[in-house]
């Protein structure tokens, strides 16, 4: 019986360790410098990365249009203090407003 107390105490301490650890996979770890006009065009929509939470670089995470061979769509991250990431941001809600329309 004790053994069996001992394992599971194990098993959930190796669980709730792994769930402390917090999750890094949806974080930029930097940003692109610059893109072509042609993935521009690709881009469907974005979200704000701030530093609170798991992740400690604020981005603009565009999300790019999904192809068929992949599981999940790409995305792109970028500074948004960057001109050129501003100017994105609102075509990408212009188009947005005129898909609604």
């Amino acid at each position: 019986m004790k053994f069996q107390a001992l394992f599971f105490l194990l098993l959930l301490t190796c669980m709730y360790m792994s769930l402390a650890q917090g999750s890094y996979g949806n974080c930029c770890l930097g940003y692109v410098k610059n893109l072509r006009s042609r993935a521009k065009k690709n881009i469907e929509s974005f979200r704000m990365q701030e530093t609170d939470g798991d992740c400690n670089l604020r981005a603009v995470v565009f999300l790019m249009k999904k192809r068929a061979n992949q599981a999940k769509p790409p995305t792109v991250c970028a500074n948004p203090n960057k001109k050129w990431v501003q100017d994105l941001i609102e075509t990408v809600e212009a188009k947005a407003k005129a898909q609604i329309i």
